[in-house]
């Protein structure tokens, strides 16, 4: 089963993630292939593969990727090698990729397994509040092009199967871990 989380940068896609890993039996994740410097706190396999652009440029041209997008100036990808060695495990696989990314997956594996998207929420307030108390502490030219998207990312949110507002981190775990067990019964 593949879990698809998405939400504009700053929603908390990162942190949720990395709890639905710590507390669920069989949640895995695939960190995304990137073009961008790594970043304080980032590590490299486990938040993203950090590749050089030259590097991403030959995964496109030799078809390593299932999907890949320029986002905030910079090449994301999900590796055709990585996923399908997860698929393979039977694993319950978390994603967390913007909307275009999210789009790409759907079209590519919606008759060859169980997906469930779901969308966090922010308002754009306190979305902004977040992204300037950032670990990685963006410019302010990213904070802007970080917040430009936030229309963008939120006209998607009819493409999701869960909407969900996250401003409680312990109650959005949980009502993900939920949907999470819900939706991995009725795909047996």
């Amino acid at each position: 089963m593949l879990v698809i989380l998405s939400g504009v940068a700053g929603a908390g896609k990162d942190t949720v993630k990395k709890e639905l890993i710590k507390r669920m039996d069989r949640v895995t994740s695939i960190p995304s292939i990137t073009d961008r410097a790594q970043r304080p706190g980032d590590i490299p396999g486990e938040t993203y593969y950090f590749v050089s652009k030259e590097k991403f440029e030959d995964m496109i041209n030799n078809d390593e990727l299932y999907e890949y997008d320029i986002h905030h100036n910079h090449y994301y990808g999900t590796s055709k090698k990585v996923l399908d060695n997860e698929i393979k495990n039977k694993s319950i696989i978390v994603k967390d990729i913007d909307v275009n990314g999210t789009e790409n997956l759907i079209k590519i594996f919606k008759d060859k397994m169980k997906i469930v998207t779901i969308f966090l929420k922010v308002p754009k307030e306190e979305l902004q509040k977040r992204l300037q108390e950032r670990i990685d502490k963006p410019s302010v030219e990213e904070i802007i092009l970080r917040l430009n998207r936030f229309d963008h990312e939120e006209s998607k949110m009819n493409m999701y199967d869960y909407v969900i507002r996250n401003n409680n981190l312990e109650k959005t775990v949980k009502i993900i871990m939920a949907i999470i067990e819900n939706e991995y019964k009725t795909d047996k």
